[in-house]
């Protein structure tokens, strides 16, 4: 059986979102994204999805600084919930903040990546998040990142 991969973003920037759907297109896997604009939004879906024992995404990249319900909050969330706390969550940021890195980090995020500034970064970044979803990536660990920045 063919492994299905899912990802649901979860950015308010409707171009961040744009951007990033066009990326996964231009690599050949439009079907892969879910984009929503905010953590409820997100949170929704996934209660949506759960309830009607659909394809459960693979992994979970949120936006840090979203109206409503922040990444952070959102993370916290589903960190708090046993039918979501197994799915990895990557904080996609252009905050380069050390204090919410280790807020995210504390609250079980698996990794904390700066939005991308060119189309190409974008590409990678989409191509990054697929092949982490089958195991042929990994993200620095916080611990590498918050010394990046110290």
């Amino acid at each position: 059986m063919k492994n299905i991969v899912k990802i649901l973003l979860a950015d308010d920037d409707m171009e961040d979102r744009f951007i990033m759907q066009d990326a996964f297109a231009a690599i050949n896997l439009s079907e892969v994204p879910l984009l929503v604009e905010d953590g409820e939004k997100a949170l929704e879906y996934l209660a949506d999805t759960h309830a009607s024992a659909g394809v459960m995404p693979s992994l979970v990249v949120l936006d840090l600084n979203m109206p409503r319900l922040s990444g952070t909050q959102t993370l916290r969330e589903l960190k708090s919930k046993d039918a979501y706390k197994d799915i990895p969550v990557i904080i996609f940021s252009s905050s380069l903040n050390v204090i919410e890195m280790h807020e995210c980090k504390q609250l079980g995020a698996l990794s904390y990546m700066v939005k991308p500034f060119t189309y190409e970064e974008y590409l990678l970044s989409a191509q990054h998040f697929y092949d982490f979803c089958l195991k042929k990536h990994s993200f620095p660990e916080f611990n590498s990142l918050i010394n990046n920045f110290k």
